[in-house]
């Protein structure tokens, strides 16, 4: 049995736990309603632009140009997979979520001969995937320093993809993020941006079919300008979406320790309290035991 010392330093530690949890708590529930007002911002853009390129897409004229971002190589032997993750963890299953999507998928395509190489964005999808892939990951990008995400963030990012893409180092690429839905609900999402998947959606707007539209310069050439630029867009969206998803997982976490931390403190305090009045029960009988005997 644990002495009253043993007990009330173990209380004292998880009560400083729970100070610590509850705190976190609020940092997370602070900095999410940012979040999920620029996820939310951003999804009407990203949606916007798929569907102006999807229509681009379908009314390309016949044997123009197609740009390589929409055709593809032709080739599917080698997939990239951007997988965006957090920098910290203690988000409950935020990071695994994201890697296990990715991992499963790296399993498929490898059990079907494709090659696989992968980029983190993010330290905690890295710590993950490196145990199983160490030699398929080709870089890790980290924006721990990076207050407040932005374009040129994703920007970034694009470029390197578009550099290894006209380098002829993959064939397709795959995004992995969280989609952001609720505090309790975070949805692990992969999404194939090279070659872009645009094809037109029931949300597009009613065009009629004696509309005809004339493109100047041709269809060719505005994807060729808006394709990269619709890279960007959809690397920033998942990128935001991911920033909404870990505040709204760490928050529901860090509440969830916390009442946690509240049930072992009212645990150990009533066992703290018997060992006491046991203690004391104990002494007393030795007392009037001791009287008797004299």
């Amino acid at each position: 049995m644990a002495s009253l010392k043993d007990l009330r330093n173990r209380i004292t530690s998880v009560k400083a736990t729970q100070k610590i949890t509850k705190a976190m708590q609020m940092v997370a529930a602070a900095k999410l309603r940012r979040a999920q007002m620029a996820a939310e911002s951003a999804r009407p853009y990203a949606e916007r632009m798929a569907q102006v390129l999807g229509n681009l897409a379908s009314n390309l004229t016949p044997g123009a140009e197609t740009p390589r971002l929409l055709s593809g190589t032709g080739q599917d032997r080698t997939h990239l997979l951007l997988v965006c993750t957090a920098e910290r963890g203690l988000c409950g299953a935020f990071n695994s979520s994201i890697s296990r999507l990715a991992r499963d998928h790296a399993r498929r395509l490898m059990a079907q001969g494709k090659t696989v190489k992968i980029i983190c964005v993010g330290k905690k999808g890295y710590d993950v995937l490196r145990r199983e892939f160490r030699d398929q990951i080709v870089e890790l990008i980290e924006l721990r320093g990076v207050r407040q995400l932005g374009f040129e963030n994703a920007e970034g990012i694009a470029r390197n993809l578009l550099g290894r893409y006209d380098a002829g180092e993959f064939d397709v690429a795959t995004l992995f993020y969280s989609r952001f839905r609720s505090v309790i609900a975070q949805i692990p999402t992969a999404q194939q941006i090279i070659p872009a998947d645009i094809a037109p959606t029931d949300a597009a707007p009613a065009v009629s079919s004696d509309a005809v539209y004339e493109y100047e310069p041709g269809e060719g050439e505005i994807l060729a300008a808006l394709l990269p630029k619709n890279l960007t867009v959809q690397i920033l969206r998942a990128l935001l979406e991911n920033a909404a998803s870990e505040q709204g997982a760490r928050m529901g976490a860090m509440d969830s320790a916390t009442r946690n931390a509240g049930e072992m403190i009212k645990k150990q305090t009533l066992i703290y309290n018997r060992t006491r009045q046991a203690m004391i029960t104990k002494e007393l009988i030795e007392i009037i035991s001791g009287a008797e005997a004299l």
